[in-house]
Order: structure tokens, then C-alpha cells, then sequence
């Protein structure tokens, strides 16, 4: 028997980022750490993934997107026999190697029963899921936020909740700048002098972003990687020079001050 064919986790992201353009790399781990999708490891360590589990991974990113499933949700669906058709085998033909596919009856994905997630590995800080989503009285229950404020910064563009069968919907990126801006509110800064920072971090993104391009064009996985080591590496770098220049600019306030 032929040996099992397996991916590295470059290439997976290489063949997912066509069908699903936000996906990364710390994406696909996260997904790992709340044991959604279970790769092997090689002896030095690295994820190695077979099909079974690039489709389970596949139908996790799809039931995100296509029906904003929180992620206890998927996982459900995914301990269950699901026979619906949501999971397919996918002809990833250009990079497949010698990937077969499944013959077993059933989708590959609902296959594996997770009874328990592994433990997430330790860091310094949580891991953020940003693609699910959550509706208005969800979000305004968790941050315990004035809807006033909310409507405020869709008006002016802050967040944009995209709406799905007559609900908006909201995402956990939308949620930090709906807790993040009622903060500055209640300090006095109008959500309208919000623009203006939301308008600086885009003319610093489309900067890095310059930078990044010549490795997305190549589209192959390991330049497609490299771009997204290289944008973390200039959002770092942005977010200490900001913090350090307000420094700078607040100095003769806090001279003298412990």
C-alpha cells in the first residue's frame, strides 16, 4: 500500500486561500487548539495533514462564512453524522500529490469524533477567533454596550455588520471596536474624531500592504506565508512606533510624574 500523502501546513493554507482569502496560518492553529481539526505531528514536530482532515478543515471555514456558526455549533455538527452533502470531497488536483479520496460511506469530516478538545497550547496571550459572529443583542449583552453607540458607529462607519436573513450581524473584530470606542466615548471623544484614527490605520495598512503584495503575487505557499510573516512583522513595528511617538507628543505632561 502506498504510503499516506500529507500536506504541510503552507501548503494547506495554499490550497484554501483561493476559496477563502482570510484564512491564515494562525487561523488554521486556532482551529487546532479548540481541537476542530486534529493534524499529526513528525517527530521534529511540524503539522502534517491528510485529506480527511484539509476537508474537515474546509467545511469548518465554509460553515463560518456561509452561515456564521459559532464555533460549538460546527463542532456538534461535526461529532454527528452529518450526511447532507456540506462536506465534499474537493479535486485539489495541481497540488493533491497522492491524496486520494476517501472511500469510507459518510463525509470524511464528521468521521472523527472529538469527545474532548486537546488543551490549548500556553501562551501569553488568548487566541481571538475573528470570523465568527455574533447578532446585536449578543453583542450588546457581552460588552454590556449602549446600543445609541453602537448605531453611532455604524453610521459613521466604524463597523460594518453585515446583514443575514434580516439580522446584523457582527463579527469579533467588530465587537473590539464597539468595546474598544465606548471607552473613548466615555472619555469624551466623539465617535466622529474616531474617524480620523480609523482613517490613519488604513494609510498605515495600504503601506504595509505595499510591501506584502510582491510575495501574494507569486501565489504559492510559502510566498503567501512569507507575506503574512512580513505584515505581522510591520503591524508590530507600527503599533510600538504609534505608541512611542504619543509618548513623545504627551512627554510634557507626564515629565515628572511616576
Amino acid at each position: 500500500m502506498a504510503d499516506k500523502h500529507y500536506l504541510s501546513i503552507g501548503e494547506v493554507l495554499g490550497l484554501l486561500l483561493d476559496e477563502f482569502p482570510d484564512v491564515t496560518i494562525s487561523k488554521i492553529r486556532f482551529l487546532e487548539s479548540q481541537g476542530l481539526i486534529e493534524p499529526e505531528r513528525t517527530a521534529s514536530g511540524y503539522r502534517k495533514f491528510d485529506r480527511t482532515e484539509v476537508d474537515r478543515l474546509r467545511f469548518i471555514l465554509r460553515e463560518q462564512r456561509e452561515n456564521y456558526l459559532p464555533l460549538k455549533v460546527i463542532r456538534t455538527k461535526l461529532e454527528t453524522d452529518t450526511s447532507d452533502g456540506l462536506i465534499r470531497p474537493y479535486d485539489d488536483s495541481a497540488l493533491r500529490g497522492e491524496m486520494k479520496p476517501v472511500a469510507k460511506a459518510g463525509h470524511p469530516a464528521a468521521r472523527q469524533n472529538l469527545k474532548q478538545a486537546p488543551p490549548a497550547p500556553k501562551r501569553k496571550t488568548k487566541a481571538v477567533d475573528n470570523t465568527s459572529s455574533i447578532s446585536r443583542p449578543e453583542l450588546l449583552d457581552d460588552l454590556s454596550a449602549d446600543d445609541a453607540v453602537v448605531k453611532s458607529l455604524i453610521d459613521n462607519g466604524l463597523i460594518a455588520p453585515k446583514v443575514v436573513g434580516g439580522v446584523e450581524m457582527f463579527t469579533q473584530l467588530d465587537k473590539q471596536v464597539v468595546r474598544i470606542s465606548s471607552r473613548f466615548i466615555e472619555l469624551g471623544i466623539d465617535v466622529r474624531q474616531l474617524k480620523n484614527l480609523k482613517h490613519s490605520a488604513r494609510r498605515e495598512f495600504e503601506l504595509f500592504e505595499d510591501k506584502v503584495s510582491p510575495f501574494l503575487k507569486q501565489r504559492n505557499p510559502e510566498s503567501r506565508e512569507q507575506a503574512f510573516v512580513t505584515m505581522k512583522q510591520l503591524q508590530a513595528l507600527g503599533e510600538q512606533l504609534r505608541s512611542t511617538f504619543i509618548a513623545i507628543a504627551t512627554r510634557s505632561h507626564t515629565e515628572g510624574r511616576s
